[in-house]
């Protein structure tokens, strides 16, 4: 794949690069600001952008405006932003602009190699990667909002599973559930939620923006 990087620590943006270039991946630029992200994705027309929430000047969200307007300018180009800190607000920003195609990981998930490579994968496939903490936070806070009432205890599990990114045969190995259970689980949670089959939405991501936004 072609990646575009946008890390402002220095040390950590090579470490990204030499991980990405040892799995096989073209890094087409690692640039440290929003500005520069903007003028690589215009470049390069990378396969995926993979960028700190904070940046310079301010250090708040700029590197998560910065992807979201790379989305929106190449709506090709799958996003996977990166924070220090569990921050729900912008994970909700994130998905709610491109609900598909995105990622969202703490930093310190980069260490386990494999998962974030496959996070890398599953979000260039146009899938979800969120990370387990951040999904752990988003699925509290909408319990505490009542937004998942309908839902029983076993189907919140595996909307939170659906969250990180599990398809329903990693759903069924993470619960040790058989698949036709687990599926039996993903209709319920659809028609509880509300969410009918349709030919132009992903009920996946639907389900997880419910939540989100409860």
């Amino acid at each position: 794949m072609r990646i575009v990087i946008a890390e402002d620590a220095a040390l950590f943006r090579a470490g990204l690069a030499r991980l990405l270039e040892d799995e096989g991946h073209q890094v087409c630029a690692a640039v440290a600001d929003g500005a520069a992200l903007l003028a690589a994705a215009d470049e390069h027309h990378p396969d995926v952008v993979i960028a700190d929430i904070r940046m310079p000047p301010a250090y708040t969200d700029e590197g998560l405006r910065a992807a979201i307007e790379v989305r929106r300018a190449h709506p090709g180009t799958a996003v996977l932003v990166l924070s220090q800190y569990i921050e729900t607000v912008y994970a909700a920003r994130l998905l709610s602009a491109s609900p598909s195609g995105v990622g969202y990981l703490l930093k310190d998930r980069v260490a386990d190699v494999d998962e974030f490579t496959d996070a890398v994968t599953r979000v260039a496939a146009g899938g979800t990667a969120l990370d387990p903490e951040v999904v752990r936070h988003l699925l509290a806070a909408s319990r505490g909002a009542g937004g998942l009432d309908p839902l029983t205890a076993r189907e919140r599990d595996v909307l939170a599973l659906m969250a990180e990114g599990r398809s329903n045969a990693g759903i069924a190995t993470a619960l040790v559930l058989t698949l036709g259970t687990v599926e039996k689980h993903v209709a319920s949670i659809f028609a509880k939620l509300g969410l009918p089959a349709s030919e132009t939405d992903n009920r996946r991501v639907l389900a997880v923006l419910r939540y989100l936004r409860s």
